[in-house]
């Protein structure tokens, strides 16, 4: 069971324990074997130990879930990125099914956020913030 939201640039979902591993080996299988320029950064975030990157723009291969030994695994050109016991994992989803950004929560409340980007596709730009009223 999956549950979702909308929002600008597709859906956040939920990704239950029981859907994992066939949900990150179709996006590994359609997204990152056949699209070379993908690249990521992946940033723990930790009341403990502040936020630090365990990768950034690094090129990624691919995604899977070990049910048996309950892990997520990046795999990053030289080096793999393991994610033990992982509590919750939400998904933001392009309409292509393509996913940007997703996050892992583990069980000592500790957040590692992983952002996807095509490097061939230009980054949404952000927009100026409105300025207050009164400035």
């Amino acid at each position: 069971m999956t549950t979702t939201s909308a929002i600008d640039q597709g859906e956040t979902k939920r990704i239950c324990r029981e859907d994992l591993e066939s949900y990150f080996d179709a996006f590994t299988r359609h997204f990152l074997m056949r699209e070379s320029t993908n690249a990521t950064d992946v940033e723990l975030v930790a009341p403990d130990w502040g936020d630090q990157f365990a990768a950034e723009g690094a090129h990624l291969r691919g995604i899977t879930y070990d049910p048996k030994d309950n892990a997520i695994e990046f795999e990053l050109e030289g080096f793999n990125h393991l994610i033990p016991d992982p509590r919750e994992v939400w998904v933001i989803e392009e309409l292509d099914g393509f996913v940007p950004a997703l996050e892992v929560i583990v069980p000592n409340g500790a957040r590692q956020i992983a952002r996807v980007r095509r490097l061939g596709v230009a980054p949404k730009e952000r927009e100026p913030e409105m300025p207050r009223r009164g400035e």
